[in-house]
């Protein structure tokens, strides 16, 4: 079939079935900038302010998009042929619904002009800086809690300040900016998978601005706000698949729509001296106290797709749904939540517990969205540590069991041995990609070498109780099989 190609001139004639932006977008105010244009904040971030903007009287809000990395190239093209539109498809078993959204409108790539992203940054239009740079973009030494001071990225930025690449680089850079220009800082909020996200880019970025400027880290210490934030929605990877979909099932020539589930949640703490959004008109939830829903769902969202992901790799599915109908991964991950993270959160106003826990098993279940294994996977290093060890510590504290959490951590050992029960190749992207192979390789069904990385494991790798846990069910899955290991754990 013939399908409309997606870019301004052509809004007009989009599909019936396909809804577009309700607003006009060339009155748009780009005061947020966002940093790390990815699947996920345009499933989700970008949706918010799309819904807003349908409402009158909010058009000094619109996004600038922003692209750091040379793989951020393919991106840029995508988005700048386009004008800064793509389609969402929002997949369930109810059917596919799509939309076009229109809220970025504008994109820059910084390795193109540098110089640009600087002065947008710096520009007293702009008013917030959100970022997705995933879990591992905060120099975080997982171990401590510490700035990574010695990250060949901060170690590059320290040496040419007047030459940034990473997102801290150039955040300080333009904050360096404003100062000299007498211009307030802009809001910071993190929108990335962690706990306090807000608090830990303040500790972070504070850390590295004392290394460069000890005045432009108090300024921003006492000038600058970083709120935290938790997110929500499950977004696979952008494939040919999805491409062909938008293009055969909705009429529309789209480089890189987005897929995701139908739920979302957006919890975001109140603290934008300079102005925000009206996030709340459209189900953003605004709070004073973001912590409860950020540890419920970091400790029973992520560390589940944590659970899920590598054992469901072992033992040769591609993806979630795949794995979710498997009883003995089911057994796992609501076992693990029921028994080992549940009875460590705190009370959240507004949730029951039981039903998030069943609408998780239901979400991650979901055919349609078709959320890749090895998407979940991605960056182990940086999402174990946030996401599952945070659990053992405090059941270790108060004495619970952490079996489950242990075998967990004990799949992804095995997992970055590079291959499943079948033999076939495993994909590992991860920044400790080598190192982690290496350890896994030397050590085989010793978990020692890879326990001994201090940076993720801190204190924990001389827990004897942690260490035995995943030990043995290392040991398990090397001498057993995954499958036998598996309905061993859960039985």
């Amino acid at each position: 079939m013939t399908a409309l190609h997606l870019n301004q001139a052509n809004l007009a004639q989009l599909p019936t079935a396909v809804s577009g932006p309700a607003y006009g977008r060339d009155t748009l105010v780009p005061s947020i900038v966002h940093i790390g244009v990815g699947g996920f904040y345009r499933a989700h971030q970008a949706v918010y302010l799309d819904d807003l903007l349908a409402l009158p009287g909010h058009a000094q809000w619109g996004y600038c998009g922003v692209g750091l990395l040379p793989s951020d190239a393919a991106m840029r093209d995508a988005m700048q042929s386009q004008d800064g539109l793509y389609t969402v498809v929002e997949r369930s078993a109810a059917g596919d619904v799509a939309r076009v959204i229109g809220c970025v409108g504008e994109y820059l790539y910084a390795p193109d002009d540098p110089a640009a992203v600087l002065e947008k940054l710096a520009a007293p239009a702009t008013r917030i800086v959100s970022l997705t740079i995933t879990e591992g973009g905060y120099y975080v030494n997982q171990g401590t809690g510490e700035f990574d001071a010695s990250h060949p990225d901060i170690v590059y930025e320290l040496a040419h300040p007047q030459a940034p690449r990473c997102s801290f680089g150039y955040l300080l850079a333009a904050l360096s900016l404003r100062r000299q220009r007498g211009l307030a800082p802009f809001t910071i909020l993190s929108c990335d998978n962690l706990q306090h996200n807000g608090d830990v880019t303040r500790t972070m970025l504070l850390a590295f601005a004392a290394l460069r400027d000890a005045e432009l880290a108090q300024w921003l210490a006492t000038h600058c706000s970083f709120p935290n934030s938790m997110v929500d929605r499950i977004t696979p990877a952008t494939t040919d698949e999805h491409r062909a979909l938008v293009h055969d099932s909705f009429g529309i020539n789209d480089a890189w729509p987005v897929v995701c589930e139908p739920f979302r949640q957006w919890v975001i703490e109140d603290a934008f001296p300079h102005g925000r959004p009206a996030w709340e008109l459209v189900g953003a939830q605004m709070t004073h106290d973001v912590l409860p829903y950020e540890k419920m769902k970091l400790r029973l969202l992520n560390a589940s797709h944590q659970a899920l992901c590598y054992i469901g790799m072992l033992l040769g599915y591609t993806y979630a749904h795949e794995a979710m109908n498997d009883a003995g991964i089911r057994a796992l991950v609501r076992r693990m939540m029921d028994d080992e993270v549940t009875p460590l959160l705190d009370t959240v106003q507004g949730v029951d517990l039981e039903q998030y826990k069943a609408t998780l098993i239901e979400r991650f279940s979901n055919p349609a969205v078709r959320d890749q294994l090895a998407r979940i996977g991605t960056e182990g290093s940086a999402r174990i540590p946030k996401f599952v060890l945070p659990s053992v510590r405090e059941a270790l504290a108060q004495g619970r069991a952490i079996k489950l959490l242990g075998f967990t951590v004990a799949c992804w050992f095995r997992y970055l041995e590079g291959h499943d029960e079948q033999g076939n190749a495993l994909p590992l992207n991860d920044p400790y990609a080598e190192r982690l192979r290496a350890l896994a390789l030397q050590g085989g069904v010793d978990a020692g070498p890879l326990l001994s990385l201090h940076e993720l494991f801190g204190e924990l790798g001389e827990s004897p109780v942690f260490v035995a846990a995943v030990t043995q069910a290392l040991a398990s899955l090397y001498g057993q099989g995954a499958r036998a290991a598996l309905e061993h754990i859960v039985q």
